[in-house]
């Protein structure tokens, strides 16, 4: 991760809608599925705030980053189980000890997620999952997903082919982020007509607090179909892999 986007992280993760609705996505998801106690690992752990919220929830927690910056501020945060590992490496942790593993956004940055996979059923119980999201639709594949150092986007064809290549199943795998995608279809494709390829390092695109307030509303209604029905269509994926 640049160290700029750490910074944007630190700023924005409190409070800005896309960060506080994945959030509230598996906070639910850990509660109706994997509730606390038990071992929770999250792979990728950026300003840590994440991984807070779950240790608050009662969950031991262990994270991992390849940012020694990352590690450091979750330390500062009070969060002592956190350690500098490459995630494509065997993960130092007892097998077969967690409840519950999160990886949110983590796969797309992999150059090879099945190892990543792998490492986590490793570690997962026999009764336990692997909360994961990732960006949707290879055909937005963009310069902003360059720059984050993504290495694609993914269909639930590709989500389905890596979980099963490291010998793991999809216990449901759905859309969200639903309520974007088309304003992102039409930026995205501005950019490719109009070649505009910029150079700073990509933001997250500020919005007034009444915009912000209304798509934390459009993803609180998201959260309920996402249980009941699914959706169909959106900007990323969120699914539960178990063995």
């Amino acid at each position: 991760m640049d160290p700029g986007h750490l910074s944007e992280l630190i700023e924005l993760e409190e409070t800005y809608w896309w960060h506080v609705a994945k959030r509230k996505l598996v906070i639910d998801i850990l509660s109706r599925e994997y509730p606390a106690p038990g071992i929770l690992i999250e792979g990728g752990i950026g300003a840590a705030r994440n991984i807070l919220e779950f240790s608050q929830m009662g969950y031991e927690v262990a994270g991992f980053d390849l940012m020694q910056e990352s590690v450091d501020y979750g330390r500062g945060r009070g969060l002592k189980n956190l350690s500098v590992h490459e995630l494509s490496q065997p993960w130092p942790v007892a097998p077969s000890s967690a409840k519950v593993i999160v990886l949110l956004d983590m796969m797309e940055h992999m150059k090879d997620p099945v190892q990543l996979l792998k490492n986590a059923a490793e570690a997962l119980s026999d009764e336990g999952g692997i909360i994961i999201t990732v960006p949707a639709y290879p055909l937005l594949f963009s310069n902003w997903d360059q720059k984050l150092g993504h290495h694609c986007r993914y269909t639930k064809k590709l989500f389905r082919q890596n979980a099963e290549q490291a010998g793991l199943k999809v216990k449901w795998l759905t859309h969200w982020n639903s309520f974007t995608l088309p304003a992102a279809i039409l930026s995205r494709g501005a950019d490719r007509i109009l070649n505009r390829n910029p150079d700073e390092t990509p933001r997250f695109t500020r919005v007034p607090r009444y915009v912000n307030r209304l798509l934390l509303t459009c993803a609180g209604v998201e959260r309920k179909l996402i249980h009941l029905t699914g959706v169909p269509f959106g900007l990323s994926l969120v699914g539960v892999l178990v063995k």
